[in-house]
This record gives C-alpha cells, structure tokens and sequence, in this order.
C-alpha cells in the first residue's frame, strides 16, 4: 500500500532529477549546512577551552622549561637571551642563580598546580588543549616527593588520554625510582662522583637506573608513545647505556659513602 507522504517524496525526488538548476540549488543549500554545522562543531569545540586556566598554565609551563632548556648544553646563547629576558634577567645572571630560581619556581607552582587540581581535577586536553596539558604533570614531576600522591591522576589522565601516555610512563619512571626499584620504560637516569678504586680519584659516573625486563624496554617505550629507544635517550645526556641490575649498582656505589 502507497501513502500519499511516498508519493510526495517520489514527486519531490523527480523534480530535482529531472531539473539541473534546481538541483545546483539543492547541492548548494547541503554544502552550506554542512558548513554552517562544521563551524557550530568547532565553536562548541572551543568554548569548552578555559582560556583563563590555559593562560595560567602556559606561563607556568613557559617557566618551567625554560629555567631547564637555559641549562641544557645543546641550548643556543640566542635561545639563552630569550629565556633570561623572560626572566627580567641577564644570561650572566641567571646563569650564576639558575639553581635557586628554579627551587623558588618549583615550589611556588606546586602551590598554584595544587589549588587548580582541587578545582578541576586534572587539566586536560578537553579543557585546555595542547600542549598546555602538560603543565601539571611537569610541575609535579619536578616535585618528586608529592609523586606519589598524584601518580594515580596522572596514570587516570594518561589512560584517558587527556595526557599522552608518555608523560604517564615518565612518571611512574621516577615514582619507581625513588622508591629503590626498577624502572620500566629506562627514562630515568642518575649520576654521581664515586671514587676509582684503581686512582684513588673520584670518578663521575652516570647511569640508567636499572630496567625490570631491559631486553624488552624498546617495545614497551615504542608502545608508551616514545619516539626514541633507550640507547638514544641516553645519549642525550652524553654517555653510552649499559644493563645494570640494581644489586650491581649498589656494589658499584657502596665504596664511596
């Protein structure tokens, strides 16, 4: 049986058919609501921004790494200038007090990450996009004794992926860590002076904390989201990575206390 709502819609159909400008008409009207409702998605997109969180968080990301990057080996003296000038400072300056400042800025932003925290759980990619959400796992991170208070905000963040998960694997790195363990994704590395048994001399030694499964640790980081391996990674802090087992770094350590 054929209702008249089947006939009017076959009537319709064939009159576009059967009409070219009509139909350019018609193609127009779909591209501008497609159109219409792209930009609609986009601003509603942008409106759950909190853009006065993600001001806040910029400059304390801005800080946080900059103190860091001005310290790094690899930093230009061009780059160098643009970062002591964010500091109202010159490069002499903040070369001789680049210690003190980040202590003072570390434990003035763990004051302000704590209170937004508080408010808003963590601040992610939904509510202040990237990488500004990053901020706060940067500033805890730099706080190694509240990590394992917030470890599990992070782990929720990275598993949620309101924060790549890298950051997450990074963290639980140094949680591990501090607590004497293996570490899984081999991102944290230490380095100590320790005295030469054959000079008599001390020594600086740098070293991979140990790795639970080391053989494995380049698929579990290539998984995490790391871009490089481990043997890359420490590269960048300027020696080569060697398996230690953390009975063999205690043994290596041991004679220098």
């Amino acid at each position: 049986m054929v209702n008249e709502k089947d006939i009017n819609q076959k009537t319709i159909i064939l009159v576009i058919y059967n009409n070219p400008k009509l139909q350019r008409y018609v193609m127009k009207f779909i591209l501008l609501f497609l159109f219409i409702s792209g930009t609609v998605s986009i601003a509603s997109a942008q409106q759950q921004i909190n853009i006065e969180l993600k001001k806040q968080l910029d400059s304390i990301l801005q800080l946080d790494q900059g103190i860091r990057e001005f310290g790094d080996t690899e930093t230009s003296e061009k780059r160098k200038d643009t970062i002591a000038a964010l500091f109202n400072s010159s490069k002499e300056m903040l070369k001789k007090s680049q210690w003190k400042i980040m202590a003072e800025i570390d434990s003035i932003h763990l004051k302000k990450v704590e209170a937004i925290i508080a408010k808003y759980g963590y601040p992610g990619k939904t509510l202040v996009g990237e990488p500004t959400n990053t901020a706060v796992f940067y500033v805890i991170q730099h706080n190694p004794g509240i990590i394992p208070k917030y470890y599990p905000l992070i782990e929720k963040a990275g598993k949620s992926g309101e924060l790549p998960f890298k950051y997450t694997a990074t963290m639980l790195d140094r949680k591990l860590s501090n607590e004497g363990k293996e570490q899984i994704y081999g991102t944290q590395v230490y380095g100590m002076q320790i005295s030469n048994p054959q000079t008599g001399k001390k020594d600086f030694f740098q070293y991979v904390i140990p790795i639970k499964d080391a053989k494995n640790v380049n698929q579990r980081r290539k998984k995490a989201g790391f871009d490089t391996t481990v043997e890359e990674n420490t590269k960048r802090f300027g020696f080569v990575y060697k398996v230690y087992t953390l009975d063999e770094i205690k043994k290596i350590i041991k004679p220098s206390n």
